[in-house]
């Protein structure tokens, strides 16, 4: 393990990605193990395999090449679980998610999904990525509606902080918002009971019918609706340098070691991500790796302790979360629709990837990013074959 310089920014930047990812879709995980029929040693059997294989991922990838990498489970994926397992025995469920990750793991080796990502311009990723994001951009503010004490002290904490202590803006939030929680006695830990993860093993069966009808569409959402946007997440913020095969490898290979227990999808994050590749995880984007590291750290402890850490995320008023979270990605948003916005002649190309991945477009059962791309690619290559 490499040394660790202690940077708040970093530190807050991978505390919050965590927080804001587990607080906003841990109860689709419950559904979607409930779906399958799993117990409830089980459902903590998944959390605490997803937590793992996402922190030994982000420890990893971040390390090795000096990026803040953030990988996550896929949240599209267990939505689509969560319809699509009931009725299947829980091994063949394992079995749909060995082969969903066999697939993956593929994918990486081969270099396909490189090849593919190499081709899509920097001002549609960013266009992309921005779309995903301004929804929680706006969070902030419709949750203003809701709790205006709590959110408005976390807007104002932002503001002064960004004007005077920019690197730890965030931090200071996390705490302003917290402590007027706590006034405000809307973080309830009464129900908090201190529990270690126990894993529960499930040989898998393969089923035809369950392989093809829940492990493919689980591939295909996964790349998709999450590592596209994740690619995208971390050239939009200048991290072109890191390759793409070895992190879909490494994800593939890390879903297929713990889906025995539970880990049905790990993939590129993209919302929690930008928290630690934006400046506000550090002015320094050579340094923003360790913000990805501290995620890791920070995986780790949810999956060891997955049972007391739903319980605890579960105590926070979600006005606090989707505040925390767009305030955090307000820089990111801003320097995505620059990015967008700066080649004239792509610009109606990524304002139209824009706003179709921020309606939220569904479509066969992939999410608004990938219609986003497809709409802008499918525009670009009109407006260029013009006369």
């Amino acid at each position: 393990m490499p040394r660790l310089n202690l940077h708040l920014s970093t530190l807050s930047a991978g505390f919050v990605a965590v927080l804001v990812g587990f607080a906003s879709s841990v109860a689709i995980v419950f559904q979607a193990a409930q779906a399958a029929g799993a117990s409830e040693a089980m459902t903590i059997s998944w959390i605490m395999a997803l937590g793992i294989g996402m922190g030994l991922t982000c420890i990893g990838f971040s390390w090795y090449y000096k990026a803040p990498v953030i990988t996550a489970w896929s949240t599209p994926g267990a939505a689509l679980l969560a319809t699509s397992l009931i009725g299947v025995p829980i091994q063949q469920a394992i079995g749909a998610f060995l082969f969903s990750s066999v697939l993956i793991l593929a994918v990486g080796l081969t270099g396909t999904f490189d090849k593919l990502i190499r081709r899509i311009p920097l001002s549609l990723a960013s266009a992309m990525l921005a779309g995903i994001l301004v929804q929680f951009g706006l969070a902030v503010f419709t949750s203003l509606q809701v709790q205006p004490a709590l959110v408005g002290s976390m807007l104002i904490a932002f503001i002064l902080g960004k004007r005077w202590l920019p690197r730890y803006a965030i931090l200071l939030v996390l705490a302003t918002g917290f402590l007027m929680a706590w006034q405000g006695q809307l973080i309830r830990f009464e129900h908090l009971e201190l529990h270690l993860s126990r894993p529960v093993w499930v040989w898998p069966e393969f089923n035809l019918g369950v392989v093809l009808g829940v492990g493919l569409p689980l591939f295909i959402v996964t790349m998709t609706s999450q590592n596209i946007p994740g690619i995208a997440t971390l050239r939009a913020s200048g991290y072109e340098r890191v390759p793409v095969s070895p992190l879909i490898s490494g994800t593939g290979l890390a879903s297929l070691l713990l889906a025995p227990l539970g880990g049905f999808a790990l993939n590129l994050a993209a919302i929690t991500a930008a928290i630690c590749t934006g400046p506000e995880a550090h002015p320094d984007a050579d340094k923003r790796y360790q913000a990805g590291i501290w995620a890791g750290i920070f995986y780790l402890l949810t999956g060891i302790g997955a049972a007391t850490v739903v319980t605890l995320f579960s105590a926070f008023p979600q006005a606090l979360i989707f505040s925390l979270a767009g305030l955090a990605l307000f820089g990111t948003i801003a320097n995505s629709l620059s990015v967008a916005t700066m080649q004239a002649d792509e610009r109606e190309a990524a304002i139209i990837t824009f706003l179709v991945t921020a309606s939220g477009l569904s479509f066969l059962g992939v999410g608004a990013a990938f219609w986003g791309l497809l709409s802008g690619m499918l525009c670009l290559l009109i407006f260029r074959r013009a006369p």
